[in-house]
């Protein structure tokens, strides 16, 4: 899939297709395989890990670590590997248990159902109960990885419920490590966001105990993924940045190949071509050295991708009939999707566009038969962007309105909640360290001026010099209240950082959480709100370059400062993306503001290097309760609602704005399926929609 443009509330996932295979492929389970095993695995080179340590330094243990690290990358040839293990291992044994599980997935992923009962058997009737907690855990996770490959997810998130009750010892840390991790990658692709990074939060801590490099990447990796489908851009970057770092400290070809795959995907997003780029060759080349269909699967799949957003349609077109090839051969089911996705885009492309759209609308409907809702709304949003570059506008609208459909799945409300508040716990944590430091820092210089003090103390005594003492005395004390205030406006300093947004100094989301609820009466908002998308932002990073790109960005926030009041609130909601709440609810005034705002961005080019920089916005923007029947939102729906007229304003030619004037809606039932068919409803009479245009630009992007 290519890029598609913005997307609420996060950059969209321009990386979405490579994404889909990268997940589906178990890279979010530890997609690692170094040099193809021939016979049964040697012990890995590397030192074995401390949980291999505790569970006994056997050669079968550091057989099995390495054949974990192969994850499904050469599943046949682990298979048998395993098999041959299984023979020497005694029953009930600890090596058993993981050898059993380990095989288990990999025969889920063959589709070996034969193989599969035989293993489920022997784990449900272990024989020593000290181990019987850790077979039934392995039990659920070899059905959750075989209903994940049938695409049925619904199954697959059931079978893992109930992790947070275990408490593995040594034996089973790897095995809740792998299933935290497949449950997180489950929830991601049914679009339960908060589910995907509590999951992958849970895992990054057990990889954390094992003292385990190579885990602690593939960690990162897939909780860099959770953040990228929960349209977290910036938290993504820094933890895909992190994998990246932790991966040099264990370095083999697979582990490289998981990290740098979630590497392009983010990346790429950002329209940062150099590093995507970059990504790609090392994730291609590993793939390469590796030998693997699946991975060479996903590489053909990223260079689709690639092809794609640089407008090399034929040759996208080529890289994904190749991946289709493989995708069949290996009965991967997302692998497949992704392929006809990518291939029905570059038909689009080249022209062939009632055959394309109805190849990309079976991919859609292949993700949601097997309730992949996220990838099903990724592709509605695709399909809408590339229709509109094809002059289908009527087709761009509806799919456009379908991606919305999916994404009030993806992104409900209290999902959207839930993942700021494990934002917010992350930061807490993160700070709470930086404070701590200075905290024990300062008792250090409490200690010290409190031995001088008594130095003072002793030497005043001696040689009675007590007005000399008390100055010392007096001196010490200003210098501990000097310390202690210090300490607390480096406390606050911490606070305010947490709160902004570093490359525009505005507001960020949890800035926003705390200050929304002086303008929601128990939790319904009253204001107006707009939501501002900078058009065709991508095109600017590969045109112009990623810096040319934060000059923009930087430029348009301190445009929209100045076109603001102090009081009102306006936030970089994420990507190029900008969300501002005014208290006044005036028809007439929303509409003179949303005017102001396309003038003010678009009337002027941004100044970068000696470049003119043309610039736009489309916005979408409505007052709040919602005339004519004064019917109250939480801020979860109000911003629904301006992002889905704001994408509208895209579709109609972008640089302008849609206001929502009325809805004829008096409950949330009918606002909501208002809010599904936006555009009929208006040609209905239902929703009185305003169109604003924008100024034109001195230079187009």
């Amino acid at each position: 899939m290519a890029d598609a443009g913005a997307r609420a509330p996060g950059a969209t996932p321009v990386g979405a297709a490579c994404l889909r295979l990268a997940l589906s492929l178990g890279l979010a389970l530890g997609l690692q395989a170094c040099q193809p095993p021939a016979a049964p695995v040697a012990p890995s080179a590397s030192a074995p890990s401390a949980v291999g340590q505790l569970r006994g330094s056997s050669a079968s243990w550091a057989a099995l670590e390495q054949i974990e690290r192969h994850d499904i990358a050469l599943p046949r040839q682990d298979a048998e590997a395993l098999q041959s293990l299984l023979e020497q291992l005694p029953a009930g044994s600890a090596e058993r248990l993981e050898a059993l599980s380990l095989r288990a997935t990999l025969l889920a992923n063959l589709g070996d159902r034969t193989g599969l009962d035989q293993i489920l058997h022997e784990l449900e009737q272990w024989p020593k109960e000290a181990l019987r907690p850790a077979a039934q855990l392995a039990a659920k996770l070899a059905r959750a990885t075989q209903f994940s490959k049938n695409g049925e997810l619904a199954a697959a998130s059931q079978a893992l419920a109930g992790l947070a009750a275990y408490r593995p010892g040594p034996v089973e840390a790897g095995l809740l490590w792998r299933a935290q991790l497949r449950l997180s990658k489950v929830m991601g692709d049914r679009g339960e966001m908060d589910e995907a990074i509590n999951g992958g939060l849970a895992a990054l801590k057990l990889a954390e105990g094992m003292d385990s490099h190579w885990r602690r990447a593939v960690s990162l990796a897939n909780l860099s993924f959770a953040y990228f489908r929960a349209q977290q851009q910036e938290r993504a970057t820094a933890t895909v940045a992190q994998a990246l770092a932790e991966v040099q400290l264990d370095p083999d070809p697979a582990t490289l190949n998981a990290v740098q795959t979630s590497r392009f995907i983010v990346y790429a997003d950002q329209g940062d071509g150099r590093v995507a780029l970059e990504a790609h060759a090392q994730a291609l080349a590993a793939a390469r050295q590796m030998k693997s269909d699946t991975l060479v699967s996903l590489a053909l799949g990223n260079s689709a991708d690639y092809y794609l957003r640089r407008g090399n349609y034929a040759k996208a077109l080529q890289m994904a009939q190749e991946s289709l090839v493989l995708a069949r051969q290996t009965h991967d089911v997302p692998a497949e999707t992704l392929a006809r996705h990518n291939a029905g885009i570059a038909k689009i492309g080249l022209h062939r566009v009632e055959e394309g759209k109805r190849e990309v609308m079976q991919a859609i409907a292949m993700d949601e038969q097997r309730e992949a809702t996220a990838y099903a709304a990724d592709g509605w949003l695709e399909l809408g962007s590339y229709l509109e570059r094809a002059a289908d506008l009527g087709g761009a609208i509806q799919a456009y309105h379908q991606a919305r459909r999916l994404s009030d799945l993806v992104l409900r409300e209290e999902n959207r909640k839930a993942v700021l508040e494990a934002q917010a716990r992350y930061d807490d944590e993160q700070r709470a360290k930086e404070i701590a430091l200075l905290n024990h820092d300062n008792s250090l210089k409490e200690e010290q001026i409190t031995a001088r003090d008594l130095q003072l103390k002793l030497w005043g005594a001696l040689g009675g010099c007590v007005l000399v003492s008390a100055a010392l005395l007096s001196l010490a004390y200003r210098r501990v209240r000097k310390t202690n205030l210090a300490l607390k406006n480096t406390n606050e300093s911490l606070r305010i950082q947490s709160e902004r947004d570093p490359l525009t100094g505005l507001a960020n989301r949890r800035h926003f959480q705390a200050a929304i609820k002086r303008l929601a009466d128990q939790g319904r908002l009253s204001g107006t709100v707009f939501l501002i998308d900078i058009d065709h932002f991508k095109r600017v990073n590969d045109v112009h370059g990623h810096a040319a790109g934060d000059s923009v960005l930087i430029e348009v926030a301190q445009r929209l400062r100045h076109t603001l009041r102090e009081q009102d609130l306006v936030v970089r909601w994420g990507g190029e993306e900008f969300l501002i709440v005014v208290a006044s609810r005036a028809a007439d005034d929303a509409r003179l503001l949303a005017q102001r705002l396309l003038d003010q961005i678009g009337q002027q080019a941004v100044q970068h290097g000696g470049q003119a920089i043309g610039v736009t916005a489309s916005i979408g923007f409505a007052s709040f309760p919602l005339a004519p029947h004064n019917l109250a939102v939480n801020w979860e729906r109000a911003i629904d609602l301006v992002d889905t007229v704001m994408y509208m304003a895209k579709a109609h030619g972008r640089n302008r704005a849609y206001g929502i004037e009325s809805m004829e809606a008096d409950d949330e039932d009918s606002l909501q399926d208002l809010a599904g068919r936006m555009e009929a409803a208006w040609h209905e009479g239902r929703v009185q929609l305003c169109s604003l245009q924008g100024p034109q630009a001195e230079e187009a992007a």
